[in-house]
């Protein structure tokens, strides 16, 4: 018969054999993944002596054809099947922060909106050096990691190698398959290569998607949720409206999603020095509260999102953006104070600063930096729509509010830079009625805008305004009392421009000895809807409009100019007959001659492009 002793020491030896067979049996129940000595990321490979031993380490990045700087721009543009055939695009390659596994038992599933009748698919692997895939296994289901969709083994080829920071080969991988149904989740799993190395998808967050839908969410069967990755699902569409006729002398530099655009249309773009191009959506964006791009041009032009308005105080429906004398950008929004409106709620408006990152960015797609540099704080000094147009040779900001200032119809205002910040001057409160929505600096030093005085009858003024002593005097140039001015521009000699855009005229104020002598011209044909203008150093105006009559309805691009005291009109391009060229700024590069601007709607997602006219 056993003592107490011994059966508690029985009792506590099966307890420990019962721990140790649980062990086992939980060890041996282990995903695959879990034991593998391949890691679930390139970047944590990389680290591992086993791999690290065989990547390329290049000197330092080069500005080459493999660069890792230039690499994507250079291949942003050049994926196989891309067109109409586009059914949804998560973004470019980014190739330098981060690529996760898709063999060795490891899975990366993202969200697609592809909609019926998916293709194939192009994605963005990093490859030891030396190595090449074969074939993947695709899913497409309705849950993550699902295949109630499509789930087979696509042959892939490979292109368009670059080698990365990390020494890996990043490589383009497109195949073809035939899938009913494109809604829900796509997987990749089973990468197969002859060496029999791990496989990483590339990581780029969905900076630079292009779809409804986009950025993807994704995860990894392993790790959980992670950022999304670089591809594009091919589909058998309908092709977007045309944009444009059949004309060498005009090119589509971008196509914007509805995302990006939100519910309006834009202010047009901008051009700075180097020759790249900036615009802002009002509301699109992340948030729906306003979206910032540039456009840079490489090999080709590539598309980058700036920046996304977060909305309520710290900014929403940017407005009047002008690239600024240090390169960075500069306008005006909602947000800031809530001390405006009829009981105090609204907010009254700011004026904000984008700038590049402070460090270095590795990739061609890096997001910019918000600084509000004024906030207005009550209707005396200024609301409504804030408008940012225009800066002097000191740095100094000019801009408009529609309301706000001694009589509420608005304001010019200036703001001066310093160590210690800006400070903001109220240059001239308008009368009732007179409400500035543009200005400008003159060659001589002078402000020049304009005004919409009555909302029904569009009734306006071009106006100057004088410094002197530290005060400011307004000249009333010129009155209209039909067809509001807009867009006022000045040429090399001080003569201004502008369009008066309900009655399809255009007007200018040629500079004399003893004042200004104006003079109106209608534009041409029976073209209607006047949308912007520019001028260049030589007084010729560049404007958009519409055709109309006789069953026409043709939008178009101008060239215009004054000889003689009359208006010489050339066409340069005619749009399709399913877009329009979108209000907002066109801009003109003196050097190259080119012509830019946007239409809305048309283009690979139907919602909107940048376009390009050359000489």
């Amino acid at each position: 018969m056993q003592s107490q002793a011994q059966r508690l020491i029985s009792l506590f030896h099966t307890i420990v054999l019962a721990a140790v067979a649980a062990f086992l049996i939980t060890s041996a129940a282990l995903p695959v993944a879990a034991q593998n000595p391949v890691p679930s990321s390139a970047a944590q490979a990389a680290r591992m002596s086993q791999f690290a031993s065989r990547l390329a380490h290049p000197a330092k990045p080069r500005m080459s054809a493999k660069s890792p700087v230039s690499a994507p721009s250079d291949r942003r543009r050049h994926l196989p099947g891309e067109g109409n055939g586009i059914a949804y695009e998560n973004g470019p390659v980014n190739g330098q922060v981060d690529a996760w596994t898709i063999n060795f038992g490891f899975a990366t599933t993202d969200t697609i909106q592809a909609g019926g009748g998916v293709t194939g698919v192009n994605f963005w692997a990093w490859l030891l050096p030396g190595d090449t895939i074969t074939s993947v296994e695709v899913s497409i289901g309705s849950a993550p990691f699902g295949s109630d969709q499509f789930d087979g083994v696509v042959n892939l080829t490979q292109s368009n190698c670059f080698t990365n920071n990390f020494g890996y080969n990043v490589c383009l991988e497109s195949g073809n398959f035939n899938a009913a149904d494109g809604d829900g989740w796509v997987t990749l799993q089973n990468a197969s290569v002859p060496s029999g190395d791990p496989v990483y998808w590339d990581e780029n967050s969905g900076v630079g998607c292009q779809s409804p839908g986009c950025p993807s969410q994704a995860q990894e069967n392993s790790v959980g949720t992670i950022p999304s990755e670089a591809f594009t699902i091919q589909g058998q569409n309908n092709p977007p409206p045309e944009c444009f006729r059949a004309n060498g002398n005009l090119q589509v530099l971008a196509n914007f999603t509805q995302q990006q655009v939100g519910s309006s249309g834009q202010d047009g773009v901008v051009l700075d020095r180097a020759g790249n191009l900036y615009g802002a959506f009002p509301n699109g964006g992340d948030n729906s509260a306003g979206f910032v791009f540039k456009l840079t041009h490489f090999t080709d032009w590539l598309l980058n999102p700036l920046f996304s308005f977060a909305g309520g105080s710290s900014g929403s429906n940017p407005t009047g953006l002008i690239v600024g004398p240090n390169g960075s950008l500069y306008g005006g929004a909602q947000g800031g104070i809530q001390n405006c409106g009829t009981n105090g709620s609204q907010y009254c408006g700011l004026v904000f600063n984008l700038t590049p990152p402070a460090t270095t960015c590795r990739t061609a797609l890096c997001s910019w930096n918000q600084n509000t540099i004024y906030r207005f704080s009550n209707e005396m000094d200024g609301a409504g729509i804030i408008n940012v147009s225009a800066y002097d040779q000191q740095g100094n900001l000019y801009g408009t509010t529609t309301t706000g200032g001694v009589y509420d119809f608005g304001t010019v205002f200036e703001l001066t830079p310093s160590p210690g910040g800006w400070t903001k001057t109220t240059v001239y409160s308008f009368p009732p009625n007179n409400n500035p929505i543009q200005v400008l600096v003159g060659n001589d030093g002078n402000l020049y805008g304009v005004t919409n005085s009555d909302v029904e009858n569009q009734n306006g003024f071009v106006f100057q305004l004088v410094p002197s002593g530290g005060q400011w005097t307004l000249n009333l140039l010129e009155y209209y009392n039909y067809g509001g001015p807009h867009s006022l521009g000045q040429d090399s000699y001080g003569n201004l421009y502008g369009m008066l855009p309900p009655v399809n005229t255009v007007f200018e104020g040629m500079k004399t000895g003893s004042g200004w002598e104006w003079s109106m011209y209608s534009a041409v044909y029976s073209a209607g809807n006047l949308n912007n203008l520019t001028v260049d150093a030589d007084g010729n105006m560049y404007l958009t409009g519409l055709i109309t009559g006789n069953g026409l309805h043709d939008p178009f691009i101008l060239k215009a100019w004054v000889k003689n005291y009359g208006l010489n009109v050339e066409s340069l391009q005619y749009f399709g007959y399913e877009s329009f060229p979108s209000g907002g700024a066109l801009a003109f590069d003196p050097v190259s001659g080119n012509l830019y601007g946007t239409t809305n709607p048309c283009g690979a997602y139907n919602a909107g492009t940048v376009w390009q006219v050359s000489p």
